[in-house]
C-alpha cells in the first residue's frame, strides 16, 4: 500500500471508531432545562414524580381527564429539546377533555441519568405505572410516540397483555439502524448501533389500533420509513401522510384533529 492509502485507511478507522464510541451523542440531543408547566402555558397541568425500576425519579406533567371514560394520552417525545416544548402539541387533547401525561427522559428536562435504549424503556414503564396508580385502565390509554419516542411507544405496546385505546406514532421508523445506515452510508452502521429501537420486529405483535402520521417532506426521518413500519403492522391500522409537512410541523397541517377523530372513532366503535 502507498503511504496515501495507509493514511486514508487510518483516517477511516479513526472516524468509525469515534462514531462507535460516541454514538449516543449522535442519537440523543438532550436539553437539561428544568421548567414548570406555567412557564410554557400549561398552568392547568401539575408536576408529578415518575419512579423508574432502576431507581431514578423523573418529573412529568399531568392533568387528569375531564371524565372517567375520556382517553388519557401518554406522550413520549423525540430526541431534542425538553418537556416544555411539547405543550403546544398536547394542548388540543387537553382542550378535548383528555387526560395527558407529558413525560420526558433520563438526561432530559432536568431529570437524572443518561439516555440509552433500555433506560428509555424503564422511563416508559414508569409512566404507565403512574397511570395504573391513578386507576387509568389500559383500554383508556393512548400511547403517543414522537420520532425517537415512537420506539418506546412500540415497546410499551408490545409488552402489554391487553390492547391500549390507541397507538399513535409520529415520524416513526423501522429501527434506528435504518436511520444510521442512511445518515452514515460510509460506515457499517447496522453492525455498530447499540441502541436499535427495532420497532419493525415488534409491530406485528401489537393489536392495539394503530395510527401512523408522517410528513412527506420529512428530511430527518424520511416518509418511506414510516410507510415501511406501517406495512409491517397488522390491522386495525391507519396511516396519514401529509404532502406539505416536514419533521416538526405536522400539527400545522391538521395532525391533532386527525388524531382526535381517529381515537373518537375507536371509542365509538367499542361502546
Amino acid at each position: 500500500m502507498t503511504r496515501i492509502t495507509l493514511g486514508a485507511v487510518a483516517v477511516y478507522v479513526l472516524v468509525i471508531g469515534l462514531l462507535f464510541v460516541f454514538q449516543r451523542r449522535v442519537i440523543y440531543f438532550p436539553d437539561m432545562t428544568r421548567s414548570t408547566p406555567g412557564q410554557y402555558g400549561a398552568a392547568d397541568m401539575g408536576v408529578v414524580a415518575l419512579h423508574t425500576s432502576d431507581g431514578l425519579r423523573h418529573a412529568a406533567w399531568w392533568r387528569a381527564p375531564d371524565r372517567d371514560t375520556a382517553p388519557v394520552l401518554v406522550y413520549f417525545h423525540g430526541n431534542a429539546g425538553h418537556i416544555g416544548f411539547r405543550v403546544s402539541k398536547v394542548r388540543p387533547y387537553l382542550e378535548a377533555g383528555w387526560g395527558v401525561l407529558l413525560t420526558s427522559w433520563r438526561g432530559y428536562s432536568g431529570n437524572p441519568g443518561h439516555p440509552t435504549e433500555q433506560g428509555l424503556y424503564h422511563d416508559g414503564r414508569a409512566a404507565l405505572k403512574f397511570l395504573a396508580g391513578k386507576g387509568v385502565p389500559t383500554g383508556n390509554t393512548v400511547l403517543y410516540g414522537e420520532s425517537l419516542g415512537s420506539g418506546v411507544a412500540v415497546q410499551m405496546a408490545s409488552e402489554s397483555v391487553g390492547p391500549f385505546r390507541a397507538l399513535v406514532l409520529e415520524a416513526s421508523y423501522p429501527s434506528i439502524t435504518d436511520i444510521a445506515a442512511r445518515r452514515f452510508p460510509f460506515a457499517p452502521a447496522r453492525w455498530m448501533v447499540r441502541d436499535r429501537f427495532d420497532s419493525k420486529a415488534k409491530i406485528a405483535l401489537i393489536h392495539t389500533p394503530l395510527l401512523i402520521i408522517h410528513g412527506e417532506r420529512d428530511e430527518v426521518i424520511p416518509v418511506e420509513f414510516g410507510r415501511e413500519l406501517f406495512d409491517a403492522a397488522v390491522a386495525p391500522k391507519t396511516a396519514k401522510y401529509y404532502p406539505a409537512a416536514g419533521h416538526n410541523d405536522l400539527y400545522d397541517h391538521g395532525a391533532a384533529a386527525a388524531i382526535i377523530d381517529f381515537v373518537d372513532e375507536i371509542s365509538n366503535n367499542t361502546r
